[in-house]
């Protein structure tokens, strides 16, 4: 009996525990956490961009060369008896300065031979016009005597004129051979090299010395193609700004002399003269820039107007990206007229205060959504039902 009651009671405290039991799970799982929305959008940095009016700068390197080199020649024969102390090898002379001297003694004497021609010469022209005065004279007192130019003594005293003009001419040749004997600097000069020294004889014509003018100097400049366009009309007295790279580096400033005229058939290059004045710096006690240096020349060429600049690791490809309104990527082909230094110079593809994208993600994609680095992003409202159904 108590076996039956057993068999019937034990389902019932059975169902009773299990009740009990999905109620207190029920409870527990009655206030689930909320969970917020995780934004998986890759956050950018971004800077507005700008068109501005650019002044090209044209980069071009050259060595440094005298306006003049002068191979030094004797033009009268004769013994060097002294020479001037700078006259040496890296020397440095002024212009007009006696460089050396030929001896004077023979070229002295054809001076007084000449002068004493010129007088002889003068003393025969005065005795002939004498005689032709007297002639003149004469030929008044018979007026109706006819008289010919040799009785008037006209072609006598042509004579006597000519030789007076010839022994003039000798003697300023005899003149000129004793100045020449001093021999002169031709201009403020830098001396390459001396082929001549005291008691050697030189013979009229023999090159003597090798001269650099150092009152100028030239650096001839190639530009290139690229570059070519970009210059202004008209180039001559641009300012041009050289510089001397290395540890004691200095920047003189010169002028564009003139353009070469022609394109170099190897390199399609066409080149500039840039002129400095008194590059060992004599008179201006500047820098000196040595012949034979190799400088870096700049100088301003057109100005280029509405254009943006940007750092060249943000264009890739002739692309750069943007952030639209939408705050999606968006790429933008642009045009690249002009490199200078980090920089690509834009003439079109943007437009102004475009985000343009300083930082891409991984792998960017047109259209991708993205977050920018410093605003904050608008809250997004989520409900999430929470169910408190018991069941019983």
């Amino acid at each position: 009996m108590q076996t039956n009651s057993l068999r019937w009671v034990f389902p019932f405290v059975a169902l009773a525990i299990g009740i009990v039991g999905f109620m207190g799970v029920n409870a527990i799982a009655q206030e689930p956490e909320q969970k917020k929305a995780v934004d998986t959008r890759p956050t950018v940095q971004v800077e507005p961009v700008a068109a501005n009016d650019h002044q090209v700068i044209i980069n071009s390197y050259g060595e440094i060369k005298p306006l003049e080199n002068t191979q030094l020649s004797a033009q009268v024969s004769g013994e060097v008896l002294s020479w001037h102390p700078n006259f040496v090898a890296g020397g440095v002379v002024a212009r007009g300065e006696t460089l050396f001297t030929i001896e004077k003694d023979n070229y002295e004497a054809a001076v007084l031979v000449a002068e004493a021609d010129v007088a002889r010469a003068q003393a025969a022209l005065i005795e002939e016009q004498a005689q032709a005065q007297v002639a003149e004279d004469e030929a008044k007192r018979f007026p109706s005597k006819a008289r010919t130019d040799l009785f008037l003594r006209k072609p006598q005293v042509l004579s006597a004129q000519a030789a007076v003009k010839s022994a003039q001419a000798a003697l300023k040749r005899a003149q000129r051979d004793l100045d020449n004997c001093d021999v002169t600097a031709p201009y403020d000069a830098l001396v390459v090299s001396r082929n001549v020294g005291v008691g050697q004889f030189v013979t009229m014509g023999s090159q003597v010395a090798e001269l650099n003018n150092i009152e100028t100097a030239e650096v001839i400049i190639p530009i290139a193609g690229f570059d070519s366009v970009f210059l202004p009309e008209r180039i001559k007295g641009i300012t041009a700004t050289v510089i001397q790279k290395g540890l004691n580096s200095f920047t003189r400033e010169g002028i564009i002399d003139r353009d070469l005229g022609i394109v170099d058939s190897a390199t399609r290059m066409s080149s500039l003269v840039v002129r400095i004045e008194d590059p060992y710096g004599l008179k201006t006690k500047q820098p000196a820039i040595k012949f034979g240096s190799y400088v870096q020349v700049n100088f301003a060429g057109a100005t280029l107007n509405n254009i943006y600049r940007l750092p060249q690791a943000l264009v890739n490809n002739q692309t750069v990206w943007v952030v639209n309104e939408s705050q999606e990527l968006e790429p933008r082909k642009v045009t690249v007229i002009r490199e200078e230094g980090e920089y690509f110079y834009i003439s079109s593809g943007l437009n102004a205060d475009d985000q343009l994208v300083t930082t891409l993600p991984e792998y960017p994609q047109k259209g991708m959504p993205v977050k920018i680095a410093g605003v904050a992003a608008a809250p997004e409202s989520s409900e999430l039902s929470t169910s408190n159904t018991q069941q019983l």
